[in-house]
């Protein structure tokens, strides 16, 4: 597989889950905190130009066709975080949702791992 040629692209509910995080993380630790988290959210998207099955990408069958969960956590630091996406065609990885680890993620995963929300573009 060559290198970079997957397009992460976040779901209308991802993009809510980034905005609401930073809010989190500004209101409870600070801007610089906020800044320091979303650079670490950032790198994991970035790492997913590789493709779907990146080291440390899981499978999530039990959530639906193709869906997987990554970790923020990279280089040593903590994150809290992890990715739910699936690919699209086009070589495109959707990313569905920026879920906390303590969430239930049955509870938050698009039913059956189709989604509702298309990707935005921005």
């Amino acid at each position: 597989m060559s290198s970079e040629n997957w397009r992460p692209v976040l779901s209308a509910p991802a993009e809510r889950d980034l905005t609401e995080i930073t809010r989190w993380t500004t209101e409870n630790f600070g801007a610089r905190q906020a800044i320091v988290y979303c650079d670490l959210i950032l790198e994991a998207l970035m790492q997913l130009r590789l493709g779907p099955e990146v080291p440390g990408a899981r499978p999530r069958p039990e959530l639906g066709l193709l869906l997987y969960t990554l970790n923020v956590a990279r280089r040593g630091k903590p994150g809290r975080h992890f990715l739910l996406y699936r690919p699209r065609d086009g070589r495109v990885i959707e990313i569905l949702r920026v879920l906390h680890q303590s969430m239930d993620i049955e509870r938050h995963a698009p039913l059956g791992g189709t989604g509702a929300d298309t990707p935005s573009t921005s």
